[in-house]
């Protein structure tokens, strides 16, 4: 994945993109701090891991597209269009390194068969079902989405 950004920084840089190009080292700026961050644990020893996995890639890029789609949002009720569209801008961009996402079908078809997987029968196993959606679909599903749906299956 990080090969796949870099190409993408490279064309854009040759093409002229300026919009593309400053979303591109954005992403990368984002994937060092990660890696930077994952150096070291929670009480500062050394964790022996120099980069992250695709895995926490694509759950970053995840985050960025959420952050641009709420401040699109607000800029849309505040009246600015043009900072709106900006943002609209780099989540297409960001989404071009995701995976195709699942359906709303695909999604409430996979809820269904890991929660009978795992036996949930209420609210207290949510933590459990939500990671190992995560684990399974990372990058893949909505998983707000995904969260209301086991709720509402184990009321």
């Amino acid at each position: 994945m990080r090969e796949e950004i870099t190409k993408a920084v490279k064309e854009a840089m040759k093409a002229g993109e300026k919009k593309r190009l400053s979303t591109l080292r954005l992403i990368n700026a984002a994937i060092k701090d990660r890696d930077i961050a994952a150096r070291v644990d929670s009480k500062g020893r050394a964790t022996g891991k120099e980069h992250v996995d695709d895995a926490e890639i694509l759950a970053l890029l995840q985050k960025m597209i959420k952050q641009r789609r709420e401040s699109a949002e607000i800029y849309k009720t505040g009246g600015r269009k043009e900072l709106a569209e900006g943002e609209e801008a780099e989540i297409k961009i960001i989404q071009e390194f995701m995976p195709e996402q699942m359906s709303l079908e695909e999604t409430t078809q996979a809820v269904q068969n890991l929660v009978d997987e795992l036996n949930c029968s209420s609210l207290k196993d949510m933590g459990r079902a939500m990671a190992a959606l995560k684990e399974r679909y990372a990058g893949r599903m909505d998983f707000s989405k995904a969260s209301a749906m086991i709720k509402e299956r184990l009321k």
